[in-house]
């Protein structure tokens, strides 16, 4: 494998180095080429000559010293982290970005309020705490939060969520009470929704304390683990869920409500089997409700470059039907389910109930994830598409700090809505300035006009969650399109999809991130191995199994695999190693003996012990195989028995005097191997070389060999 200058002489690898570049200009394409002639680099040569770590002269005294001084500028960069509000708004551009962040604020205000109500209704709580959900967290996200375009507040699926550890928590037959008169009923209809309020604030509490603690540990990677397979089928589980809890809305039929396993087949049949009591003027309304919703929504997505502002399908559907309910006594003629009593005023800040912790834990973890997973997706798509940063760890803290101060004024958990943020970002906003509007409008509600809102019949809000879940059922036109790219990350969608639909939301998210880490596992444990040969007068090295350029050269064999060599891998490594020299260079023959049985026969090899009763592997090279080159390009690191395997495997080839070499080792992975004493005994650092040429071009020095073509692989023809 012999490099050759243009004149056709042979470059010997150990001159000195010279570089020369030739630049050819053809029409318009620039051609650059360039020859170097060096040494055959190996890391022993590195260290002693090339490369010297720089010294760290710095004490501890002196460390300390310079955190001191830095202290002032240490304490205004904390300052300003933790309230990203200070870093824009007192250079607010009143004049350019006001008027914008008014409209917007409307908009997404007009929003947020129906659908406050509506997801209320998810979480298993009374709709005014809907209006607390809408209220609380969205002011304190204007402090706290980096994102200039998300809006905060209540979610179709955290609600979700929440809805169905409430459920479970306080399900309808705790408060068992005899119903011989309507007052009863309605004693027992009060203690289950006030114990529901009380789970989903303790778990609000919860869910803000796990998430500032990530934030503040600096913990905001931690969304990495929930890939976009993983959420998409998630979401589009939870969006069933959620369709299923509102047929017994749309319908007017009164049945229980179910959580845990298989709850969504447990709501199907009971709505089933009560829906001979189906209430007309509920479904025609919800009905009506839905296809007009639908229609605005098709019509603000074809005419959105069109139309300044969104046509506020909700807020139409619930002033519609308020008027009707009211005008039509829905509730008293029909029996219409309506929203009922909304309490006017702000209620007095309350200690959550903290015997309730110990049980809702675990929910609490998945909560906070999925939630600040949410959010922070829709906040760099926005920060991404307007130009400016989002910092994950402030939104962590940012995201904690309204649901933890909104757990004491009984809200349950928030996060971020496409649907809202979109209106919030089309409508113009530009700053949190509009969220923070749209918070005081729904301020006015619950102070000034609640009360309005009490005869909003109920199956209006379950079409309202419905028709904004649409999107969401997009989502299975990701099945096509995983089945033609990634086999993989199809069966994560599928899995979590399927979990999650029949195991609930709690357990089959924790089952779908259990299945995407064993799937990092399986990639790890199935890498793409080959034999790499060079390409003509390049230097570069390719699979020989797919490249009809790339030889190799005979004598040198270059195995590459494209993971890192820990424990669960490195026996799969070497067995493919040995296997690829099996079918193209070393062979290799078992012999099994046992120690005992050669002791008898005094054939007992010095230093064995009895105790060695192991398989030996000997080795012949039958093909004139001198020299294996690892190409270590891809491998990130490397654990104790990663490096014994490997060291086992270059005393096993020098046996049969076939030296093993190792190539493109990164300088983070030296270290690793620096620690773990892996230069030792017969191993050295001369063994290691930066490139994979360098390797080739001292294997080919040391024992010269004849390429399989008459062609050189990296020199000249």
């Amino acid at each position: 494998m012999c490099q050759r200058n243009e004149d056709g002489q042979e470059i010997n690898g150990m001159e000195r180095g010279k570089l020369s570049v030739v630049q050819e200009q053809e029409h318009t394409d620039v051609l650059q080429m360039y020859m170097i002639e060096r040494p055959v680099y190996n890391e022993a040569h590195l260290r002693s000559q090339l490369l010297h770590r720089k010294e760290r002269t710095s004490t501890f005294r002196q460390k300390l010293a310079l955190w001191f001084q830095c202290s002032s500028q240490r304490a205004k960069a904390a300052i300003l982290s933790f309230l990203p509000i200070l870093t824009w708004l007192p250079n607010y551009p009143v004049r350019e970005y006001l008027f914008h962040d008014v409209v917007s604020g409307l908009s997404t205000g007009v929003v947020q309020l129906p659908q406050g109500l509506a997801y209320a209704m998810l979480a298993g709580v009374p709709p005014v705490y809907g209006l607390y959900s809408s209220f609380y967290p969205v002011l304190l996200y204007t402090f706290f939060g980096t994102s200039r375009h998300v809006s905060v507040g209540t979610f179709a699926v955290i609600s979700l969520m929440i809805g169905s550890v409430a459920v479970r928590e306080a399900p309808d037959s705790m408060f068992d009470m005899p119903s011989t008169n309507s007052s009863n009923e309605t004693a027992t209809v009060n203690a289950v929704l006030d114990r529901r309020v009380q789970v989903a604030a303790v778990l609000t509490f919860l869910v803000g304390i796990i998430q500032m603690v990530l934030g503040f540990l600096r913990f905001g990677f931690v969304a990495i683990y929930l890939t976009e397979p993983l959420v998409r089928g998630f979401t589009t589980a939870a969006a069933m869920h959620v369709v299923i809890s509102q047929l017994k809305y749309l319908l007017g039929v009164k049945t229980k409500r179910f959580s845990g396993i298989l709850s969504a087949v447990y709501s199907i049949k009971a709505v089933l089997g009560d829906i001979t009591s189906t209430n007309v003027a509920a479904l025609i309304l919800g009905l009506v409700c839905l296809v007009f919703l639908y229609v605005v929504k098709q019509l603000n997505e074809r005419f959105k470059k069109k139309i300044p502002i969104p046509i506020p399908g909700e807020l139409i559907v619930v002033i519609v039907s308020i008027g009707i309910s009211y005008g039509l006594a829905l509730a008293d003629v029909y029996k219409v389910d309506v929203v009922g009593k909304i309490p006017t005023g702000l209620s007095p800040p309350v200690a959550p109930a903290f015997s309730l912790l110990p049980r809702l834990v675990t929910d609490a973890f998945a909560i906070a994830i999925v939630g600040f997973s949410m959010g922070i997706s829709l906040a760099k798509i926005f920060a991404l598409k307007h130009n400016y940063s989002v910092d994950s760890n402030q939104e962590l803290i940012a995201l904690g700090l309204c649901n933890f101060i909104g757990s004491f004024f009984q809200t349950f958990t928030i996060t971020c809505s496409m649907s809202r943020s979109l209106v919030q970002e089309s409508t113009g906003g530009k700053t949190q300035i509009a969220g923070l509007l749209a918070s005081l409008l729904v301020l006015l509600v619950i102070v000034a006009i609640g009360f309005v809102f009490e005869p909003l019949p109920q199956t209006a809000l379950g079409a309202i969650i419905m028709v904004n879940l649409l999107g969401m059922f997009k989502q299975f036109r990701d099945i096509p399109a995983l089945w033609r790219t990634s086999k993989i990350e199809l069966a994560i969608w599928l899995i979590t999809f399927v979990a999650s639909l029949l195991l609930g939301l709690d357990y089959g998210l924790l089952l779908a991130i259990a299945f995407a880490l064993l799937t990092v596992i399986y990639r790890t444990q199935r890498p793409k191995n080959a034999v790499l040969g060079g390409v003509s007068g390049t230097g570069l090295y390719y699979d020989v199994d797919e490249y009809e350029e790339a030889m190799e050269c005979e004598g040198i064999k270059i195995f590459q695999s494209n993971s890192s060599i820990y424990f669960a891998n490195c026996d799969l490594y070497v067995s493919t190693l040995k296997e690829k020299d099996k079918e193209q260079g070393v062979t290799h023959e078992v012999l099994s003996y046992n120690v005992a049985e050669e002791q008898r026969n005094g054939q007992l090899r010095e230093g064995a012990s009895e105790s060695d009763t192991e398989e030996a592997v000997f080795l012949h090279s039958g093909s004139g195989v001198h020299s294996i080159i690892l190409d270590w390009t891809h491998a990130s690191f490397i654990d104790s028995v990663g490096a014994k395997a490997i060291k086992q495997v270059i005393k096993e080839y020098a046996a049969v005097d076939v030296q093993v070499v190792i190539a493109g080792c990164n300088r983070s992975l030296l270290s690793e191997l620096d620690e773990l004493e892996f230069f030792s005994g017969a191993i050295s650092p001369e063994m290691v070389f930066p490139t994979l040429h360098d390797a080739v071009l001292y294997c080919q020095h040391s024992l010269p060999a004849r390429c399989h073509d008459t062609r050189h692989p990296t020199g000249g023809q």
